[in-house]
């Protein structure tokens, strides 16, 4: 949520931010929030003007009485009633004005950074980098459901009839290689001087919409049918929200926070849940990073955030590559985001594994997490957010990636100390 200054003052810009990202159909919301905003300031006057009103009339009625003028007191207290009732009408106004300028405002997306590329959606992405050869091996690589029931480490079978589509049993060998992964992952963001979590897997309404646009919570939330609460769609949510309503001393900043969950996902829309396979799914797991910090630090900490992420996957010998998310893409909170993608010698290509987003102070707005700085000022905080690895896809890339001609698996160094072992054979 942008500063409502910013559309008072400038909603031209506002309006050409709409344009970059492509959303034309709310360039009428800008001029409808001028009007609506012009409306509630002339209420608010008015309001202040009756306030002050009334406090001057109410002193009068207790000098009128005393003088024993009760008449004239009696006239008076009937003119602050009226004012009362003007009073009451005019907060109403304000409310109904503020409730509706506060939905507007939600959906008129974040500025955008000046570096992002200008597109419609993902097909005009940008890659940034690479980082390792992609190879593919001499040997066809299988399909990833495949390398895993090689290994007796999955039932999608039974899963189906327990909970339906997109879910999944791991067992044996897998399942400890999903959890090494987990547990290296948590060591390593440790060791980046990141405080380690397990957050709450679920949290209330005012959260959901203070991290998120209503697009993306209508697509990805689960609601507890009754409750005020919806289980998490990744833990940055839980930890953002942990700051609701705080004021932070700069001093403390930046918070560096790392957290482990299970997420849960509706994956509504074009891509869908697989019927054979893991790579879209309604239940995994995930390492995030998380960081609040001051304005002018944000982009230094988003170069370094997305690096620990591409830092992690090569040092378990996964090629990657970086992707600019091209304005289209972007989420109406983030002001810049940039995937990271791995490479898959069973596709020849490369998929997304993480993401990494500077959301500016989006969410601090809508959340209230501000900061006080020395001299007592206060402002909102910046937040950034990105996945450092989301087991099941991390699966996909490690098994592709570390499968040997005779169906076995390699163990890169970093993750023996956590399987006891160098290589996943087949029985």
């Amino acid at each position: 949520m942008i500063d409502i200054k910013w559309i008072r003052n400038d909603p031209e810009r506002v309006k050409e931010n709409i344009r970059k990202k492509f959303q034309d159909e709310k360039l009428p919301l800008v001029d409808e929030v001028c009007d609506l905003d012009r409306q509630f300031r002339d209420a608010k006057a008015q309001g202040d003007t009756l306030r002050s009103q009334r406090k001057m009339i109410s002193k009068q009625i207790g000098a009128l009485m005393g003088l024993g003028k009760k008449d004239e007191a009696e006239a008076v207290k009937a003119q602050v009633q009226g004012i009362g009732e003007q009073l009451e009408a005019i907060e109403k106004k304000e409310a109904k004005l503020t409730e509706r300028i506060r939905e507007i405002m939600l959906v008129i997306p974040n500025f955008i950074d000046d570096s992002v590329p200008i597109g419609r959606n993902d097909m005009e992405n940008v890659e940034v980098e690479r980082f390792g050869e992609p190879a593919v091996p001499d040997f066809s690589v299988p399909y990833h459901v495949e390398i895993m029931e090689s290994l007796h480490g999955i039932d999608i079978d039974a899963a189906r009839d327990t909970s339906g589509n997109g879910f999944y049993y791991l067992c044996g060998d897998i399942a400890r290689l999903h959890s090494s992964i987990l547990a290296y992952v948590r060591d390593f963001m440790i060791e980046k001087g990141f405080t380690y979590y397990i957050p709450p897997f679920m949290i209330r309404s005012n959260v959901v919409t203070g991290v998120m646009s209503f697009a993306e919570m209508e697509g990805m939330m689960y609601k507890i049918e009754g409750e005020d609460l919806y289980l998490i769609g990744t833990s940055e949510h839980s930890m953002i929200g942990k700051f609701i309503d705080q004021i932070l001393p700069e001093s403390e900043l930046p918070k560096t926070l790392t957290s482990y969950s299970p997420c849960f996902r509706k994956e509504v829309g074009a891509h869908g849940i697989e019927e054979r396979g893991v790579y879209r799914i309604h239940q995994f797991e995930k390492q995030e990073m998380v960081v609040i910090c001051k304005p002018e630090e944000s982009m230094a900490w988003f170069e370094k955030m997305y690096h620990y992420t591409v830092e992690f996957f090569r040092s378990l010998d996964i090629p990657v590559r970086t992707l600019e998310c091209c304005s289209g893409d972007l989420a109406d909170l983030k002001v810049k985001s940039i995937d990271v993608e791995a490479w898959s010698p069973h596709q020849q290509k490369y998929f997304e594994v993480g993401s990494c987003s500077n959301l500016g102070d989006a969410q601090a707005r809508r959340l209230g997490i501000r900061v006080k700085a020395q001299d007592g000022t206060k402002y909102f905080a910046h937040t950034l957010n990105n996945t450092v690895v989301a087991p099941p896809r991390m699966l996909i890339a490690f098994l592709e990636n570390n499968l040997n001609e005779d169906g076995s698996i390699r163990i890169p160094t970093p993750l023996q100390r956590y399987m006891f072992t160098d290589v996943i054979r087949v029985d």
